[in-house]
């Protein structure tokens, strides 16, 4: 992504003003909340970006926040903003998903590392979304029952399995399966699944 958009949620003004600081002279793009409620009225329709929030906030704290942003499917990644003794917290923010937290007063240099970190997410995800898409595409061009027999592939199932399963002989599933090969135009097994697997299929294997 072009514009490097951080979302600042924090109900102390100073600490706004001074981070948004920060961040401007450092080449970023800062919108501030003054709380999280205010933020999550508006994150639907905000730009995406990265979430730099506090965890203790009155009416929502920044954990409820966390899970609310989760709960909405919001994918932004989020940096936590802690004071003295929210470690405990901080690592809960953590196993929810965030990328880091920091402690205030946070020097510039750590605030600098956990956005950056926070921005390699993002791009990370969108290389994620162009393959899955790219890989959509090439799947597009098999037939429903090549598509079957690619599933039961990426699902780590035998020929004979997928054979009974479909009500078609071992042979037939062969022969899909060199079609399906053909048509993604990857010179090995290995290569067709790593397409599948990029695609979403494979993932409702059996136990």
């Amino acid at each position: 992504m072009t514009k490097r958009l951080v979302h600042l949620v924090d109900d102390d003004p100073a600490i706004r003003r001074a981070v948004s600081f920060v961040l401007k002279t450092s080449g970023f793009e800062v919108k501030a909340y003054e709380s999280g409620v205010a933020f999550l009225k508006e994150v639907r329709h905000a730009e995406p970006g990265c979430i730099l929030l506090d965890i203790r906030m009155p009416d929502k704290d920044g954990l409820e926040v966390q899970r609310d942003l989760n709960a909405m499917g919001v994918d932004m990644p989020v940096v936590m903003l802690t004071g003295h003794g929210d470690v405990a917290a901080a690592v809960q923010a953590m196993k929810e998903g965030a990328v880091d937290f920091l402690e205030k007063p946070s020097d510039k240099a750590d605030l600098l590392r956990a956005i950056e970190a926070a921005f390699v997410r993002i791009e990370r995800s969108d290389q994620r979304d162009a393959a899955a898409h790219q890989a959509q595409v090439r799947i597009a061009a098999l037939t429903p029952r090549e598509r079957e027999v690619l599933e039961g592939l990426a699902q780590g199932l035998p020929n004979k399995t997928i054979a009974y399963d479909l009500g078609i002989s071992p042979r037939t599933v062969e022969v899909h399966r060199a079609n399906v090969m053909s048509k993604l135009d990857v010179p090995s097994f290995p290569d067709a699944l790593r397409i599948a697997f990029a695609a979403g299929l494979g993932k409702s294997a059996a136990s």
